[in-house]
C-alpha cells in the first residue's frame, strides 16, 4: 500500500507523510471556497436582474409595443373590452367611499378616496388586459425607434379606446343594476360632478398629467421583475392620480356612464365632450412626457 501509519497505527498518513484526513479537509475547504464564490456570483446576478438598466427597459418597452401593434384585431379588441370592464371596480370602490365620506373637497376625504382608487387599476394591469393609458406610451416606442409607423399606432389606439369604452359602458350598466346592493349612487353623482365641473382647458391639462403618470407607471413596471414591485408601482401612480383629482379617460368614462344610469344630473352630450378632451390629454401626456423623453435621452446616451 502507498499509505503509511504511525507507530500506534491510529493515524493514516499519505505519501507525503501528512495525515490523510488533513489532506481531505484541505481539499474540501477548496471545494467550499469554490462553491461560495459561485453562490455569491449567482446572488449578485439575481440582484442585478431585480432592476433593469434603462437600455434594457427601453428594449423591453419596444418589444412589448411591437407585440401589441402586431396583435390580431379581435384579440386586441376583446382584451380592451375586458380592461374597460375591470376598471369598474375602481369606480365602485370610489363611489362607495365617496358616499360614505361625503364632501370630496375635504383634504382628508380626498386621501381616503384616493386609497381605494388604485384597486381596479391593479387588477386590470396585472391581468394583462389592454388599458389605453397604460399602452399609450408603450405602443409609441416602436414608432420612435422607426420599427413601426404612425398609421399602425393610431389604429391600435382606436381599437383599444373603442374596446375600453365598450367595456366601460357594459360594466357601468352592471354597477347600476347592482345598485340595490352597492348603494353608491350618491357617490357616483358626486364623482361625475367633479369631472364635468371644470372648463375644457383645465380638464385637458389635468388629463395630460394623468397620462404622464400612467405612462410612468408602465415604464416602472418594466423596470422590475418583482410582482410586489410592480403592484407597488401601479398603486403609487394611481394613488397620486386619485389624490390629485386628476382625470383618467377610461376610469372617468365609467364614472360618467354609471352616473348617467343612476341619476338625472348629467347630460349625454356633456359626458361625450368631456371624455373626448380627457382622451386627447391622456394620449399627449403619455406620449410626449414619457415615451419621447425616455426614448430620446436613452438613445442619445448610446450615441
Amino acid at each position: 500500500m502507498n499509505d503509511k501509519t504511525t507507530s500506534n497505527d491510529s493515524t493514516i498518513l499519505s505519501e507525503n507523510g501528512e495525515p490523510l484526513y488533513q489532506e481531505h479537509i484541505a481539499e474540501r475547504t477548496k471545494k467550499r471556497k469554490l462553491e461560495s464564490d459561485e453562490y455569491v456570483s449567482v446572488i449578485v446576478k439575481r440582484t442585478d436582474e431585480t432592476f433593469r438598466h434603462p437600455d434594457d427597459i427601453l428594449e423591453k418597452a419596444i418589444e412589448e409595443g411591437l407585440e401589441q401593434l402586431e396583435r390580431p384585431v379581435l384579440s386586441l379588441f376583446l382584451s380592451a373590452i375586458a380592461a374597460g370592464m375591470i376598471i369598474c371596480f375602481t369606480v365602485m370602490a370610489v363611489g362607495v367611499m365617496a358616499s360614505i365620506v361625503g364632501d370630496l373637497n375635504s383634504g382628508f376625504n380626498r386621501i381616503i378616496v384616493a386609497l381605494v382608487y388604485p384597486l381596479g387599476f391593479v387588477l386590470c394591469i396585472l391581468s394583462g388586459t389592454q388599458l389605453f393609458t397604460e399602452h399609450t406610451a408603450t405602443a409609441f416606442y416602436p414608432v420612435l425607434d422607426r420599427r413601426s409607423g404612425f398609421r399602425t399606432l393610431f389604429k391600435l389606439w382606436a381599437i383599444v379606446i373603442t374596446g375600453n369604452l365598450t367595456g366601460g359602458l357594459l360594466s357601468a350598466g352592471l354597477l347600476a343594476s347592482a345598485e340595490g346592493v352597492i348603494h353608491a349612487s350618491e357617490g357616483y353623482a358626486m364623482v361625475a360632478q367633479h369631472i364635468v365641473s371644470y372648463d375644457y382647458s383645465t380638464l385637458f391639462f389635468s388629463a395630460v398629467l394623468a397620462g404622464w403618470l400612467m405612462a410612468l407607471g408602465a415604464w416602472t413596471i418594466l423596470s422590475t421583475n418583482s410582482s410586489a414591485g410592480q403592484i407597488l408601482c401601479i398603486y403609487i401612480v394611481t394613488f397620486v392620480i386619485g389624490v390629485g383629482g386628476l382625470h383618467h379617460s377610461i376610469a372617468g368614462s365609467v364614472e360618467l356612464f354609471v352616473a348617467l344610469f343612476t341619476s338625472d344630473s348629467l347630460q349625454v352630450s356633456k359626458a361625450i365632450s368631456v371624455i373626448s378632451v380627457i382622451l386627447v390629454g391622456n394620449a399627449l401626456g403619455g406620449s410626449i412626457f414619457v415615451a419621447l423623453l425616455n426614448h430620446g435621452h436613452i438613445r442619445a446616451l448610446n450615441k
